[in-house]
């Protein structure tokens, strides 16, 4: 198991008093682990200390407001990709499969491309397979990344953290993402017009020029991950539901 993932999962969840009693262990930990490399340990140590020093009820308005509210800074994956059309919903199909396929239960009430979640099933998997399949995000992982550092969010770090784990990301895909309206969750106005808006669509029309595809990345990682694992993903329900997580 990475506790890495386990860790980033963590503080990209909904913040929880379990969370915050835990959060003094895992720089620690990553530094214990040592995935690759130790850079993005000394920037998450702001949102490490906010933890320890802010009220509860603060992290959870600030975390709502930046990732509820905001559908720029969305953690569910495809939101960026597919926006609300039928093919979000065939991928996140297509996504529980690849988790049910690998004896995954996954108990929460949210949905499969929950980054969070996402990152809570790449724990369990040996550390090869799950760098290689952090890197089909690389580009929205980014675009998130660059818009909370334009906030001047402390959760940039973890974004970042991902990104530099997930490698380079596709610069044409980065810069349609770029060129996407970055909302402001203080103008409920704009934000309502917002979700109605069409899917983010990227490049020409051509499949080779547009963002890979689940289908994609479960071709190859068919054969590579193991089939033999068992693991039931536990996920804190994002407004505090204490039966899960």
């Amino acid at each position: 198991m990475t506790k890495t993932f386990k860790i980033f999962a963590a503080l990209l969840t909904y913040p929880t008093a379990e969370i915050q009693e835990a959060v003094d262990d895992f720089l620690p930990l990553l530094k214990e682990e040592a995935l690759r490399s130790l850079v993005f340990v000394e920037p998450l140590q702001p949102l490490i200390a906010e933890y320890r020093e802010r009220d509860l009820l603060d992290l959870q308005e600030r975390y709502v407001l930046l990732f509820d509210r905001t559908r720029s800074l969305s953690l569910h994956l495809f939101e960026h990709v597919h926006g609300e059309s039928r093919d979000r919903g065939q991928a996140m199909v297509d996504l529980k499969a690849m988790y049910d396929a690998k004896g995954l239960a996954i108990n929460s009430t949210e949905l499969p491309d929950f980054l969070p979640l996402f990152l809570e099933y790449l724990s369990i998997l040996p550390c090869n397979e799950a760098l290689e399949l952090l890197r089909e995000p690389a580009h929205v992982i980014a675009a998130i990344g660059e818009r909370l550092t334009k906030r001047g969010s402390s959760y940039a770090a973890v974004l970042d953290a991902l990104g530099q784990l997930a490698g380079p990301a596709d610069a044409k895909v980065i810069e349609a993402l770029r060129k996407e309206p970055d909302d402001d969750p203080e103008d409920l106005e704009a934000l309502d017009e917002a979700w109605e808006a069409e899917q983010v669509t990227f490049g020409p029309g051509s499949p080779e020029d547009g963002c890979p595809k689940v289908s994609d990345m479960l071709g190859r990682l068919q054969a590579e991950l193991p089939t033999d694992a068992h693991a039931k993903l536990q996920e804190q329900d994002p407004r505090g539901d204490a039966d899960n997580g």
